[in-house]
């Protein structure tokens, strides 16, 4: 890590050393390009003491054989990184009662540290969400719900009582997504409760587009939830760059894995806007 030194933090800006609380960086598997073990072994090798976490997305992992899976998790774990199942619960659910704690074990077996659950695709009722999040705690794995800011018409309750487990009484299911932050908050502090380890907010409809950041969500997001439990999906460099710039080198972020060097020189912020220069993020796709 010596060839790296030039990157160093304010004094007064505190950054732990790993495992870290906040300002983690949470890396996207590179499951769009050649996923090799010595595309990962050049990011940990030259960056991994900046890496937190790696996410295999989009349920890469289920076209990989369990051998390669487990050769990748303990690489990773051999640079303190830890490694997420990505969003692909949902899946396990349609097996039967069953299906989900099976899935648990099978993570747990293969070396996982991290459980996802991606709160809008499983589609179950928020009292079965909590169970999972206390299953997978039970099974000596970290929970991290996702959730997205828009919610099935259909699930939001309805007059005054807009409690988190409020009863919903039965209606034709919609297909309109309504926008809803304080219900959003509410189902994430219950998540909280319950035992998950940290909230994951989709880009979507709120930090897609750097021209186009919801502050107000954001705010209101970390607001009640607090920036150390709180993640957010940056889907480009500017996005990354806007967080930081908001809230300092202490923001969660999730993102792509060639964004790694970029996002790490903002948090520095000693290497300005022409950062990029020194070394490209094209130099991990070699």
């Amino acid at each position: 890590m010596s060839a790296y030194r030039w990157k160093s933090f304010e004094e007064n800006e505190d950054r732990p050393t790993k495992p870290r609380r906040y300002g983690v960086t949470e890396m996207r598997s590179p499951n769009y390009t050649l996923f090799s073990h010595n595309v990962l072994q050049d990011i940990f090798e030259a960056m991994g003491e900046y890496v937190d976490g790696l996410k295999f997305s989009g349920g890469s992992h289920s076209l990989m054989p369990k051998s390669f899976i487990k050769q990748v998790i303990d690489m990773a774990h051999q640079h303190d990184v830890y490694v997420s199942t990505g969003d692909w619960a949902e899946h396990m659910v349609r097996k039967g009662p069953t299906g989900f704690n099976d899935y648990v074990e099978e993570c747990k077996q293969l070396g996982f540290d991290t459980i996802e659950l991606n709160v809008g695709s499983l589609g179950i009722p928020e009292e079965t969400l909590l169970r999972f999040v206390r299953l997978v705690k039970s099974g000596g794995l970290k929970a991290k719900p996702h959730f997205e800011v828009k919610f099935n018409e259909s699930d939001i309750p309805k007059g005054g009582n807009r409690a988190y487990g409020a009863y919903i009484p039965p209606a034709p299911r919609s297909f309109e997504l309504v926008e809803d932050v304080d219900l959003l908050i509410r189902r994430a502090e219950r998540c909280l409760e319950a035992g998950a380890d940290m909230i994951m907010i989709d880009a979507d409809d709120v930090c897609k587009h750097a021209d186009n950041m919801r502050a107000d969500i954001i705010a209101k997001i970390i607001g009640r939830l607090g920036l150390e439990k709180t993640m957010f999906e940056a889907s480009n460099q500017r996005a990354s760059e806007w967080f930081i710039n908001q809230y300092g080198p202490k923001v969660n972020l999730f993102i792509d894995h060639s964004h790694v060097v970029d996002v790490e020189c903002l948090r520095g912020r000693n290497l300005g806007r022409n950062h990029t220069s020194v070394l490209g993020s094209s130099y991990f796709l070699l």
